[in-house]
């Protein structure tokens, strides 16, 4: 996530024009609360500071005082005052039990006939905010009681989205439903034109809140990148995004409407999640929860009632609402996790097979890739990588000789155990050399695009049908890794090339030079920079088209990367003006080059030229090979551009080399 201040500034205006008021004029949560939230952490003065601000609110003070005299405390005597609730309960516990108070008195309403019910969005933030806390302290956070209030408000962009937007969170929830479309930050991005994090943002701003809680409601969807003045805060964010994938993944999620969460990868790398004692973590967060009513005196609605169960068991199985289950003690959960740890398939894949076999004891894991054009199921990945230099390693059967009994099971996306007990099971178990293999569908973006097989051709171990349940949570995770690898991919791609000849933009370009002006003087000395422009193009454009002209454009691309060596770089720098950056040259070399691609673009200019309605395409050359007083590649580019326009001047349909 970048932080830059250009970005900052239209998040806020993106915010003002959807709010119905200022932001500073919202009263989106008492100024008292933000007063608890700001209390410094230093032990000194805090239980003097915090008894005066709660006696300060007549009304808040009763309402702590009847909470801490409730059975979720059980205290041993009455407590009779905010600062003996301090010393009995402690400086933490109170103030929690006061902003708990605050907030949900400002923030609960009820509303008939709308998307957004408050008792979920509030359940969500209490439930982030009492786990996170945990979580922390497990940790050894040297301020578990900030990550409370972050959780308690990294979602408060939604509720200012519903409350005060001229376009309500209600309507965005209408409308994923009406178009089936998921809810996402993403998805809320393309309806109101900033998501809820960034409101929250927006709101932490105005009010001050401390960096870190400003930090967790930005980024709780997505980790700052190491150059974000966010980064420092990255461990803090993630224990708000792991409490809040857990949240989610128990149907704890902030609205009704179901969708499927997503850790991010880099959260991984803050938390050691395998010293964590999940169990234990989530029993202790449960047992709060449950003491919610005394707290609010209100009931929270069945479709999400808490358990004191493993994150292990709260992954859907799929997407057909199976039940779900607790998996073996002796299962580790990084079998659930490891599938997020990279947006790589190469990597995610091996990962997430050598996981499942260490927790299942499988002999032989593939993945079999479902190509839909040639019909057919291919081996993709191996594990144990033994397998990488066996004929297995090229599997490949057509979909259509598959027995029926499996066709049917893949259409119903079912995981099905395949034996001899059926002669049609014959033309799989003969490839394989064994007596039976286990197939679990990989569902990704709702669409089946791989299979699992595991075995145990060795050993000959009967694998127990109960199996599939334990892995079908696994197997999902791999599922959603999947589909964000490739969301990640295509993300890559439009922000790195140009959309309409493939080739890089000019964002790479800089990108390059940039690197490429990192290395020694011997190096950069063998580097060249060409710039190449259309002949008369805005004419020819005028007159053939815009699509005759697009034509043209990749045209020029498909000649440049037919000519040009792997490690060279090109790109369309805009228009109708392309880039090219060759190393290990020199001015003979890079001339060479620069007049096969000239040649040949007039060559098939000539041969195109009908189809081009008589205009016959050629292309001016500019090119500039490395000085030492370019001390930055910007030097460079100006000299190849002003060498472009030389060649323009010249005639056109030429090179010039400055």
């Amino acid at each position: 996530m970048t932080d830059n201040i250009n970005q900052i500034l239209a998040i806020h205006q993106a915010a003002n024009t959807l709010l119905k008021h200022e932001v500073d004029q919202l009263q989106v949560i008492p100024a008292l609360a933000i007063k608890l939230i700001c209390l410094s952490g230093d032990k000194s003065g805090r239980a003097s500071s915090l008894a005066q601000l709660i006696s300060s609110e007549p009304s808040l003070d009763a309402k702590v005082l009847k909470a801490v005299n409730s059975i979720a405390f059980s205290p041993y005597q009455e407590i009779k005052s905010v600062k003996q609730a301090i010393k009995i309960l402690g400086h933490s516990t109170v103030r929690q039990t006061a902003l708990n108070q605050l907030i949900y008195n400002k923030l609960i309403y009820h509303k008939a006939n709308f998307e957004f019910e408050q008792l979920f969005f509030w359940q969500h933030c209490l439930y982030v905010a009492t786990l996170g806390r945990i979580l922390a302290k497990s940790l050894n956070h040297n301020d578990p009681d900030l990550i409370y209030c972050a959780g308690l408000l990294h979602d408060i962009g939604k509720l200012i989205l519903e409350t005060y937007s001229r376009i309500s969170y209600s309507d965005f929830i209408r409308h994923c439903k009406e178009n089936d479309i998921e809810p996402s930050y993403k998805s809320e991005h393309d309806f109101f034109g900033l998501n809820h994090a960034e409101m929250g943002f927006v709101f932490s701003q105005k009010w001050h809140l401390p960096e870190h809680i400003s930090a967790s409601i930005y980024c709780h969807h997505q980790m700052p990148d190491d150059n974000s003045p966010f980064a420092k805060c990255k461990h803090d964010i993630a224990i708000i995004c792991l409490a809040d994938y857990i949240a989610c993944t128990q149907g704890l999620c902030s609205t009704a409407i179901r969708h499927r969460p997503v850790l991010h990868p880099e959260v991984m790398q803050q938390i050691d999640i395998d010293s964590i004692n999940i169990k234990n973590i989530l029993n202790a967060a449960d047992n709060e929860m449950q003491n919610t009513n005394a707290f609010f005196e209100i009931k929270f609605p069945n479709l999400y009632q808490l358990r004191a169960s493993s994150v292990k068991s709260a992954i859907l199985s799929s997407q057909n609402n199976e039940p779900r289950h607790l998996l073996p003690g002796n299962i580790s959960i990084s079998s659930l996790t490891i599938p997020h740890k990279s947006l790589n398939p190469d990597e995610i894949v091996p990962a997430t097979l050598a996981a499942i076999e260490q927790d299942f004891n499988f002999e032989r894991l593939i993945m079999l890739h479902i190509d839909p054009k040639q019909r057919s199921l291919e081996t993709t990945y191996s594990w144990p990588e033994s397998l990488r230099d066996s004929s297995l390693q090229h599997f490949n059967i057509k979909i259509d000789v598959l027995p029926g009994t499996l066709l049917k099971n893949l259409r119903e996306r079912k995981a099905v155990i395949i034996n001899s007990s059926h002669t049609e099971n014959k033309i799989l178990l003969e490839p394989f050399k064994t007596d039976e293999f286990l197939l679990l569908p990989i569902v990704s973006d709702d669409r089946l695009v791989a299979l699992l097989y595991a075995d145990n051709y060795k050993n000959h171990q009967p694998i127990d049908s109960m199996c599939i349940t334990y892995i079908a949570p696994i197997i999902h995770e791999l599922g959603i890794a999947l589909a964000n690898s490739k969301s990640f991919i295509q993300e890559k791609n439009r922000a790195e090339l140009d959309s309409l000849t493939g080739l890089s933009n000019s964002r790479m370009l800089t990108r390059f030079l940039y690197n490429t002006f990192q290395q020694n003087i011997q190096h950069l000395s063998q580097i060249a920079v060409g710039f190449i422009d259309i002949d008369f193009f805005k004419k020819f454009n005028d007159t053939c088209g815009h699509q005759i002209g697009d034509e043209a454009i990749i045209m020029v691309a498909q000649i440049m990367r037919s000519l040009t060596r792997p490690g060279d770089f090109i790109g369309r720098y805009g228009g109708d003006e392309f880039v090219f950056v060759l190393q290990s040259t020199d001015k003979k070399g890079v001339y060479s080059y620069a007049e096969r691609i000239r040649l040949e673009v007039e060559q098939q200019g000539k041969i195109l030229s009908r189809q081009f309605l008589g205009h016959k395409i050629t292309i001016s050359i500019g090119v500039s090979l490395y000085h030492q007083e370019f001390n930055s590649y910007d030097k460079i580019i100006s000299a190849a551009d002003t060498a472009m326009y030389k060649a323009k001047q010249k005639g056109r349909n030429c090179v010039v080399i400055a």
